[in-house]
Order: C-alpha cells, then structure tokens, then sequence
C-alpha cells in the first residue's frame, strides 16, 4: 500500500520548486519533507527525483505524482458525498497550466461563474501553448490547456475552439520599416517580438509567408508587455484578437497583412479518472469556450 505523506511530499516539493516551500505548505520543517523524499525512494528502490534547481522527477516520480493528481480529485468527490469525512472545509483546489495569451484574454471571463458556483480555488501554472503539456505529463496538474492534441497516457483531450492572432505594430514601426509596403522579406528584416524561447507563433507565420530564415527579436514573457512594446514600436508581433480591439480602433496598433491571420488551436487535457469536478469543468468550457475562441478551419 501506498503511504501517502510520503506521496504528498513528493507533490509539494515539485509542485512548489523545491524543499522550502513544499515544508512550509505541508507544515513540516525543510529536514522533515526530505526525509520522506528518502524514505519514499528507499521503499521503491530508485529516485523519485533528479535533486536540481528546481527539483524535477525521474520517470518513476512522473507516475508517482500522476496518481496523487487522480487520488487527490477522486477524493474530492467522495468527500463531496459524505461530507461528514472532510473534517476542515477547505474550497477544492484545481492546479491547471495554460498559456498566458488565454489568460490575459477569455479564461478569467469562462470559469469565473463556474468557480463561485462550486467554490473553486485555482492554481494556475503559466506555459507557452506549444509545452504546457509537459506539466500534465510530469503529474504536476490535474489539467491543460495548449496545443496539442494528443493527451498523454490516462488522460482525453478536447478542442475548444482556437485563439486568431493578427500580425500587428505601431504606426510609428510601420514608416520606420516598412516604406515600401509589408511582405514576407521586409518582415524577416524588422525586429519582432517572441513571447519565449518555446513561442514559433513569429517563425510559422512568417514561414506562411515564404519566409524560412533566421530573423532579429525581443523576448517578452508578458501578454499585457507584449502589447504594451507592440504600441511602443519596438517590434512587430502576432497578438490575439480578443486583446487588441481598443488598439485597433484608436490607431495605435494598425494590421500589417490584411487577412493573414493565423489560427491556434487549444486544446483542454484533463485525466480520465478525474473525479466529478473535473468533467463538470470540462463540460463547463466545451460549452462556454466558443463565445470567444474560433472555430478551427
């Protein structure tokens, strides 16, 4: 049988990036959580994690933590159903990751009436689109939100639509760089922005264009930056849609390449064995998702 302080051990230290912090939201001392993490180890004869900063888990710890996430949500609902059993009261508590671009724009307005209906607390982990699900691999969250469609193993994904980016920059930017007109060669020679060293959103669209070669970019890892250096002109960019409406009607931020959009799928991963809560929040953006996403074409 499974001792599961010593699982829960495990789970904080991942999920709070180290020893530290996992002692003091289990209450123990740094000394106390890491004797568990050995004792844990000594019993299944392996590491259960790669000691590094932050400490990330061996494929054996992987499993381990993807069978805490399920456990953690199967009991929620038990403690739904015999409530006598959940001695302190606590809100339930979803640890989701999802892309930034999401969150700056439709999430907060999709599962806000959702979370005060079941008194649901969130604990959001920000990853591009393209690796969120790395999270949910590592069983460091219950569920994803990104761009791929496969699901790993024990888990389903769903398409709920897909965010239009539009390539956009400054008024300013645009008689600076482009005098003659915007084409896939001018764009290659002006400075971009990139969300992150895992953002490809600027090379696919560029390479839509004809455009294959390297090109010079800021980095940026801040939806509301991303915008606010777009409007400045220190760069080109590919925006959401739904963050630049007042933007595009003040001027400020003007469309390069009328009608070259490109489309990103979203997907929402979430564990077969997830517990009620879970497949109620998953039917809740299947319905919810579309009064802002795009249908994928």
């Amino acid at each position: 049988m499974f001792d599961y302080k010593l699982l829960s051990a495990l789970a904080a230290v991942i999920e709070q990036a180290g020893f530290e912090r996992a002692a003091q939201v289990l209450g123990l001392s740094q000394s106390a959580v890491s004797q568990r993490i050995k004792l844990l180890e000594a019993r299944i004869g392996q590491p259960v994690l790669v000691r590094a900063t932050p400490p990330s888990p061996t494929d054996i710890g992987r499993r381990l933590l993807n069978h805490v996430q399920q456990v953690r949500l199967l009991e929620r609902d038990l403690l739904s159903q015999v409530p006598a059993l959940d001695e302190e009261g606590l809100p339930e508590r979803l640890r989701i990751a999802l892309n930034a671009d999401s969150l700056a724009t439709w999430w907060v307005s999709a599962v806000g009436d959702f979370c005060a209906e079941h008194h649901l607390l969130l604990d959001l982990v920000v990853e591009d689109q393209d690796v969120g699900l790395k999270r949910m691999r590592a069983g460091e969250v219950a569920a994803c939100l990104c761009g791929s469609e496969r699901p790993v193993a024990g888990a389903r994904s769903q398409l709920l639509g897909a965010m239009r980016y539009r390539a956009l920059a400054s008024p300013a930017f645009v008689s600076r760089y482009f005098p003659g007109g915007v084409d896939a060669a001018s764009l290659a020679r002006a400075p971009a922005l990139v969300y992150g060293p895992d953002d490809f959103l600027q090379h696919r669209y560029l390479a839509s264009l004809g455009s294959e070669g390297s090109f010079e970019y800021h980095l940026c890892p801040s939806s509301e930056g991303f915008i606010r250096m777009t409007e400045a002109g220190l760069g080109w960019g590919l925006v959401p849609q739904l963050q630049v409406h007042e933007q595009l009607q003040r001027g400020t931020l003007v469309e390069l390449l009328d009608g070259q959009v490109i489309d990103v799928p979203l997907y929402w991963h979430h564990w077969r064995n997830g517990g009620q809560l879970l497949t109620r929040l998953t039917e809740h953006l299947a319905r919810k998702a579309g009064q802002w996403l795009v249908p994928l074409t």
